[in-house]
């Protein structure tokens, strides 16, 4: 009885018609500029297809972006292999991770930009201001890079070498 009243209840009401929420939008409106920098996802795999490596997951990655995001991609992973051979290349949050003693560096892609975050940036000195984005923060910095731009080499890994040593420190061992 009662149920039977509810459902009838419940369908009586009139749907509203709601405006498209992008048309909602004001031009140039902060969630507007959000929707640009969407993370280029990974395209499913079969269930019958062998789990990849993480190092396999980011040759992956880099070519599924292509272009100059993938290119961009890879030179600062080659970088970052250069400046620690035996840095640890994870998979998490569908993007790469870099790790010694805990996270050293994400690579975030972006439609308009690579982002490469560090997780401990704030404590980690930067002589040659590579940071340039996430600078507000207490913990975070990270660097972007947009098409056409090029990060010193050189400058980059030693602010990857001194990450390391700073996880490795902050470890204690």
């Amino acid at each position: 009885g009662k149920a039977k009243k509810l459902t009838a209840t419940r369908a009586a009401k009139p749907k509203v018609k709601r405006p498209a929420r992008a048309a909602a939008r004001k031009p140039g409106t902060k969630s507007e500029t959000a929707k640009k920098a969407v993370v280029v996802p990974l395209k499913p795999r079969s269930a019958s297809a062998t789990p990849q490596t993480p190092s396999e997951l980011i040759d992956q990655r880099i070519l599924e972006v292509a272009g100059w995001r993938g290119d961009t991609l890879a030179r600062m992973r080659a970088l970052i292999r250069e400046a620690h051979p035996g840095v640890v290349e994870e998979w998490k949050w569908e993007v790469p991770v870099w790790s010694q003693d805990g996270i050293v560096c994400t690579g975030e892609v972006y439609q308009n930009v690579v982002k490469l975050t560090f997780a401990h940036g704030a404590a980690v000195p930067d002589p040659s201001n590579l940071f340039n984005s996430s600078l507000q923060g207490n913990t975070r910095r990270a660097i972007d890079i947009h098409e056409g731009e090029s990060v010193d080499g050189e400058a980059f890994k030693a602010l990857f070498k001194a990450a390391a040593a700073r996880n490795s420190a902050a470890k204690g061992s």
